[in-house]
Formats: structure tokens, sequence, C-alpha cells
């Protein structure tokens, strides 16, 4: 095996290349084009499809030819979220990375390593990796929002290849070998306006929740900022006339919402107003306190709005807002302590003349996903709201003949002294289209370590790095061999 800190320094040497790109998802042509002239120049052959997918393939070392196919694939976009006040343009400014003894994370933003590490390993590897078989690397857009790469991906790329290993999980001593299915929601209404006829204006922030990831996190009892501030919006209005003028929070459908913020009109005072939010922060620590208690809720004094939502919208508004539960919905009750179904009520925006609402919701029974996409329909009736219905991201089904994931457990236990826990996850990967597109495919999903993914908070655990990159390139070497 290699020294530590040459495969460490290799690989972050990697995804600092990576760092400096914006590659929010739905904006990575940039990312793309940089990895079809690098790995091009790297000596692989590189395709890029029209959808800025990339594919390259490097052929097997000599001796190895007649070995199986493997693909290592991860996805290039992320998940762009900033602390409260952080100068942050995801379409234009670098990840600002800080290293530290244990930890990389980044200056004021999400890191990226979701899933930016997994193909700066790949990147590696690919350059690095000897005595192994044939190999491709398949780097996908969009997965964190709407799957489109793994989606429209060419199935000739998937149809030749023996096995994959997907290189998006969070754990480094986890093995993954099945995930959930998910659906996007949307709803979305013209807003309908009138002069304003309160006179005090208001800003009211709910801040300082945990946010994260809405399938690895979702059952954590974490709060959400957006329902926080729907509910403290509904109290308010049983004190006095309380007009609607905007309201956001959200930064991405598959991030529970860590920030919320509105603007009212209100003939409230500040002290009545202090007094509602303050019983609204001791209802929110009496559910959530116990994992996620440092919510607070600002009140600023603002320029009194000119035009305000009309009563009717906004009752409409709100009720919606209450309506969509948000969390957990059940327990598997074939896996003890994983979470079978679960939403997450990701963004509200108010943009020009329109309020756009994203809903997401995961299950590993599609039969559910189902029921959600009938629910949008009569919520949206209930409310005078448009339901927009994505396409349905199918679930992973765990192989209990895998022998990808035999070979990758036992190597495991043989370099790091402790078994790989192997598990089905509550979260999306793209390993349930690969599987519709070549149902022989033997598939895992491994990931280095991070912690806090889809917040500011998230960081890598460096000391994971080496462990990962060792375990893969043996695994090819036994695949090689086999």
């Amino acid at each position: 095996m290699e020294q530590n800190n040459e495969i460490l320094e290799g690989v972050l040497s990697e995804f600092e290349k990576l760092a400096a790109i914006p590659r929010k998802s739905g904006h990575e042509q940039a990312v793309s084009d940089f990895l079809k002239k690098y790995l091009t120049d790297a000596g692989f052959t590189v395709v890029q499809d029209e959808k800025n997918n990339i594919i390259a393939d490097k052929p097997a070392s000599k001796g190895y030819e007649n070995a199986p196919l493997t693909i290592l694939q991860g996805h290039m976009d992320m998940v762009c979220v900033a602390e409260e006040g952080y100068a942050y343009d995801p379409l234009k400014d670098p990840i600002k990375l800080v290293r530290g003894e244990k930890y990389l994370e980044a200056e004021g933003t999400s890191l990226g390593a979701d899933d930016g590490i997994g193909v700066a390993e790949a990147m590696y590897i690919m350059k690095n990796a000897k005595d192994h078989g044939p190999l491709r690397m398949i780097v996908t857009v969009d997965e964190e929002q709407g799957m489109t790469g793994a989606i429209n991906l060419g199935a000739e790329h998937l149809k030749d290849a023996s096995y994959l290993i997907n290189c998006d999980s969070e754990n480094y001593d986890e093995l993954t070998v099945g995930s959930a299915g998910s659906v996007n929601l949307d709803f979305s209404r013209k807003l309908t306006c009138q002069k304003a006829t309160q006179p005090n204006g208001w800003q009211i922030e709910v801040k300082g929740l945990l946010g994260g990831h809405s399938g690895e996190r979702i059952g954590d009892g974490r709060g959400n900022a957006i329902r926080t501030l729907a509910f403290a919006l509904a109290a308010l209005q049983e004190k006095g006339s309380v007009e609607l003028a905007s309201f956001t929070g959200g930064k991405a459908r598959n991030a529970i919402p860590n920030d919320a913020k509105m603007v009212i009109a209100s003939d409230l005072d500040k002290s009545a107003i202090e007094a509602v939010l303050e019983e609204q922060k001791e209802n929110y620590l009496k559910m959530y306190g116990a994992v996620d208690p440092n919510v607070s809720f600002v009140l600023t004094s603002v320029e009194t709005p000119q035009q305000v939502l009309t009563a009717d919208f906004t009752t409409d508004f709100i009720r919606l807002l209450t309506i969509l539960h948000t969390g957990v919905f059940a327990m598997s009750t074939v896996i003890p302590g994983l979470v079978e179904t679960s939403a997450n009520l990701g963004v509200v925006s108010m943009d020009g003349d329109e309020v756009n609402i994203a809903y997401f919701p995961r299950s590993a029974v599609d039969q559910k996903l189902n029921e959600f996409r009938f629910m949008t329909e009569e919520w949206a009736a209930l409310t005078g709201f448009t339901a927009h219905i994505g396409t349905q991201s199918p679930g992973w089904k765990e192989n209990k003949d895998s022998k990808l994931a035999k070979i990758m457990a036992e190597t495991f236990k043989a370099q790091n002294g402790k078994d790989m826990k192997v598990e089905t996850i509550h979260a999306g990967l793209e390993c349930g289209w690969h599987f519709l597109k070549n149902p022989n495919l033997d598939m895992v999903s491994i990931g280095v370590t991070t912690i806090d993914i889809h917040s500011p908070n998230e960081r890598l655990l460096l000391e994971t790095v080496k462990p990962q990159v060792d375990l893969i390139i043996e695994t090819l070497h036994k695949i090689a061999k086999m």
C-alpha cells in the first residue's frame, strides 16, 4: 500500500480542482468541461454526453484484459448552502477550503464533499491503480436536484459492465447495498397582492437550526425552519391584524431548512409580537429541543411594505405549509431502526409574481410514494395551488447474492481489523436508475466519512480517505484475478 500522505495529498489535490469550480446542481457545464479535458489529457477515452455526464474508459492492465469491466461512479454537482450573512454566489464563487488537523471544511459554505470527494477518489484511482481489469469512470450531473444525469445516462455505458462501485455514501466503514426511492413534488401559485393597511413593518427570522441531509438526518428529530415560521405566522394572526408581504426559506429540496424569514405589516406592537415568538420558541423546544436546541426568532423593525398578499392567499399559503408534514412518516418493519418513509419541506421562494414550494418525500416502498403523488393533487386542490409532480426515482433493492459486497466486506476487514457495516439507507442514490438499465449489474455504494452534508457545517474526516482508496484499489485487483 502507498503511504498515507501520498494517497491523502493526491486525492485532496484532485478535490481542490473541483472545489475551485462552481458546480451547483443544474449548472455543471464548467465542471463537466473541466473533467472532459482533464481526463482526456490523462490519457483516457472520454465521452461527454448531451446532459454533460462524463464517461471515461481506461484499458485493463497487461495480463488482465479478460477481466470484467468495473465502473467507478459519482456525481459532479453539489448542494450549495451558506451561513446566514455569508457572501456567497454559488454560480460564481469557488469553495474556500479550510484544512485542519482532523477535518477538511469550507469557509462559510457547504464543502461539496458530497460528492466531490468521491469523484476526486475516482480521478486518483483511475490515474494510479495498477493490476486491474478494464475500468470506467462515470460522473453524472444533477444528482442532488433531479437525478437527470442518471436518468438520461445511455444504457450502453452500463450494459457491458459487471460491477459498479458508487462513491457517494457518507461513512468509510459502511457498505451500502440498497437505498430509498423519492419523488419531486412542487406547488406553485401566482401571488395576489393588495395595498398594505397595517401600520408597522416587521421582519421575523427563524435561525440557528441544524439543517442537514433530508435522508440521512431526517430520523434525528431535527426542526424545520419553514414549518416553524409558518406556525409562528398563524399564531400571530390569532393575536391581531397581520398581513404577509414575503416568506422565503430553505436552500434545496433535499436539505432540511435551517433558516426562514418573512416580512409582515401588523397593528401588533413589538412586545406583543415578542410574546408570541417566545411562546413559539417554547413550543419548538418541547418538540425538537433535545436534538436541535439552538433556535432563535429574530424580530427586526423594517419599513412598512407597500404591497402585501391578500388575506385569502395568505390563509391558503399557511394552510399548505402546515398541512405538509415534515420528518418521519414510518419506520421500516423489516430493518430495525431504519426510516422507511419520510418527507422534507425544503424550499419556499417568492420570485416575481409567483410562490414556489419544494416538497420531497422518500420511501423504500414505491406504493407509498404513489400515495404522496395522489395526496399532492388533493392538497393543491384544497389550497388553490398548482401541483407539479416530477419523475419518481426508483429504490435500489439489496442483492443478497452480491459478489462485490462480499469482496469489499472481506477486504475491508483484512485491511482495517474490523467488520464493515452492511446496510440499506434512507437516502437516494443513483444506483436505482443504473439497475433499471442493467438488472445484472452488481453494485455497492461506499464513501469516506463526511459529517453534516448539505449544510455549512459539512466536513470531511481526513483519516478515512486512505482506507477508502486502499479498499477500492484492492477490490479492483481481486476482481481482475477472478
